[in-house]
C-alpha cells in the first residue's frame, strides 16, 4: 500500500485529492492564526515552515516540480495584488482630522522606500555584481514594508503608535506597487524627459479612465438589488484592470481610486451641487443605508479573500526553497546586509520627522507578501531582468530576520503579536485576518 503510494506522479492525482490538500492548507493556515496570537510567533513563519516541509515530503515520495507552477504563482499574483491594494485602500479614511497623520505616514514611507531602494541597488550592482536597472528593479520589492504582517501585530501598541504603523505599512505597499510598475514599464526610456513624459501620459490616462470607472461602479453597485453583486464588481474591476495593463496603463490606480471612492463615499459624493429647487442631486446620488451594507461586504470579501490568497502564497513560496541555500555563509552575509540598509533608511526618517519614540517603531518592519508576489512577477512577466546573481533565498533570508526582528521587538516592549480591532462605527483600517464585526477572539488573526 506505502509503495504504491510512493509510485504515485503528481499527474495521477484527482480532483478530490488536490481539494483534500488545499483544504487541509487552509485549515492548518487558520490554527496559524491561532497559534501566532498565543506564541506572538508570526503566522507568516508557520505558513513558509509548512511550504518547506511539503517540498520535502514531495522529494520523499519522488515528486520534484508542480505542474503548470508558472501559470498559478501568475494567476495568484494577479488576483493578489488587486485584492490586497483593494483592502489597502478600503482601510483608509479621508478626513481633516487624520489628515496630519496620512500625510506624514504616507511621505515617510515613501522617502523610506526611494532610500532603501536606492541603497539596496547599490548593494546589489557593487557586491553582487547586477546590472544597474536591474539592481532598482530588485532593491524596490526589497524595500516595501508588509501590512499584511504589520496590520495583525500591533495591535498592542499604543493607539497613536498603532495607527501610524498602519498607515504607515499601508502606504508602503501603495507605494511600491506603483512604483514597481511605473519603473519596469519606462525601462527603455532614453532620457529622464522621456520618462517624465511617458509617467504624465501614463497617470493622466490612468487617471481619467479610474474615476469614471469607479464613480460609475459605486453608483450601479448600490443601484443593484441582487444578491449577487461583490464578485460582480470585482469581475468588472479585473475586466477593467486586464484592459488597463494590455494598453500599458496603470490600472493599480483603479483599485485604489475605487477602494477610496467606497470607505469615503461622503467626500466623492458631496452635497454641495444643488438643483433650482436648492436640494443637492448629487449628494442624494447614493443612499446611505446601502452603501454602509455594501462598504460592510467588500471589507468582509477583501478580508477572507486576502487570507486565501496570503496562505497559498507564503505555502507556495516556502515550497520554492532550496533549503542547502540557506546554509550559504555568502547568502546569509547578503541577506543581513540588506536587513541592516533597511533599518538604517527606516531610523533616519523617523529621527528626521521627529517621530515620538522612534526606537519603539524602528523594528516594526517586516517583508511579506508584496515583496514576494513582485520577485514572482519579474520571474514570469519580466525573465529579461531575472538575474542568477541574486540567489532566491537571499529573500527567504530578509524575510525571516526582519519577522522575527519585529517579533522581539513587540514582545520586549510588552505588546506581543496582536491584532488590530475594527470598529464598524469608525474607519480604523482593519487586519487583514480579523473580521470586520469587531471580536477577534475566536477568529484568524
Amino acid at each position: 500500500m506505502l509503495q504504491s503510494i510512493l509510485n504515485l506522479s503528481l499527474e495521477d492525482l484527482g480532483v478530490y485529492s488536490i481539494v483534500i490538500g488545499g483544504s487541509l492548507i487552509i485549515i492548518l493556515s487558520y490554527f496559524a492564526n491561532l497559534l501566532a496570537k498565543r506564541t506572538s510567533i508570526p503566522s507568516v513563519l508557520v505558513l513558509i515552515a509548512m511550504g518547506i516541509g511539503i517540498r520535502q515530503t514531495m522529494h520523499t515520495v519522488g515528486w520534484h516540480h508542480i505542474p503548470y507552477e508558472s501559470v498559478i504563482l501568475e494567476l495568484l499574483g494577479t488576483v493578489g495584488l488587486i485584492f490586497i491594494l483593494l483592502e489597502a485602500a478600503l482601510d483608509l479614511e479621508l478626513s481633516k482630522k487624520k489628515m496630519p497623520l496620512i500625510i506624514k505616514s504616507a511621505t515617510i514611507s515613501l522617502l523610506i522606500l526611494i532610500a532603501s531602494t536606492l541603497g539596496i541597488a547599490y548593494f546589489l550592482e557593487q557586491f553582487i555584481g547586477m546590472e544597474r536597472f536591474s539592481a532598482l528593479v530588485y532593491g524596490l520589492p526589497l524595500s516595501i514594508m508588509s501590512s499584511a504582517i504589520i496590520i495583525p501585530s500591533v495591535g498592542g501598541l499604543s493607539e497613536e503608535k498603532r495607527e501610524f504603523m498602519v498607515y504607515e505599512s499601508t502606504f508602503s505597499d501603495i507605494w511600491g506597487i506603483m512604483a514597481f510598475y511605473i519603473l519596469l514599464g519606462n525601462q527603455d526610456a532614453a532620457s529622464n524627459s522621456e520618462i517624465f513624459v511617458a509617467i504624465g501620459k501614463n497617470l493622466g490616462g490612468t487617471l481619467l479612465i479610474s474615476i469614471i470607472v469607479s464613480y460609475l461602479l459605486v453608483y450601479v453597485l448600490q443601484k443593484i438589488n441582487s444578491s449577487v453583486k461583490l464578485f460582480l464588481s470585482i469581475a468588472v474591476l479585473m475586466l477593467i484592470y486586464s484592459i488597463q495593463k494590455l494598453l500599458h496603463l496603470s490600472p493599480l490606480i483603479l483599485i485604489l481610486i475605487f477602494g477610496l471612492m467606497l470607505n469615503n463615499y461622503k467626500i466623492f459624493f458631496p452635497k454641495i451641487f444643488k438643483n433650482k429647487d436648492g436640494e443637492s442631486w448629487f449628494g442624494s446620488l447614493l443612499d446611505d443605508a446601502k452603501m454602509k451594507g455594501l462598504r460592510h461586504d467588500f471589507h468582509v470579501l477583501t478580508l477572507e479573500s486576502a487570507f486565501v490568497i496570503r496562505t497559498f502564497f507564503f505555502v507556495m513560496f516556502g515550497a520554492t526553497v532550496v533549503l542547502s541555500s540557506l546554509m550559504d555563509l555568502e547568502v546569509l552575509f547578503y541577506g543581513l546586509v540588506i536587513c541592516v540598509i533597511l533599518y538604517v533608511a527606516r531610523y533616519v526618517f523617523l529621527q528626521i520627522f521627529r517621530i515620538q519614540d522612534p526606537a519603539s517603531l524602528l523594528y516594526i518592519a517586516p517583508r511579506g507578501l508584496i515583496t514576494i508576489l513582485l520577485f514572482f512577477q519579474i520571474g514570469s512577466k519580466y525573465p529579461e531582468l531575472k538575474s542568477a546573481k541574486f540567489d532566491s533565498a537571499i529573500l527567504l533570508v530578509v524575510i525571516l530576520v526582519t519577522c522575527l526582528v519585529m517579533t522581539f521587538a513587540l514582545i520586549k516592549q510588552g505588546s506581543g503579536i496582536a491584532p488590530v480591532e475594527r470598529n464598524e462605527s469608525d474607519a480604523l483600517p482593519s487586519c487583514e485576518d480579523v473580521h470586520v464585526t469587531g471580536d477577534s477572539s475566536d477568529e484568524p488573526q
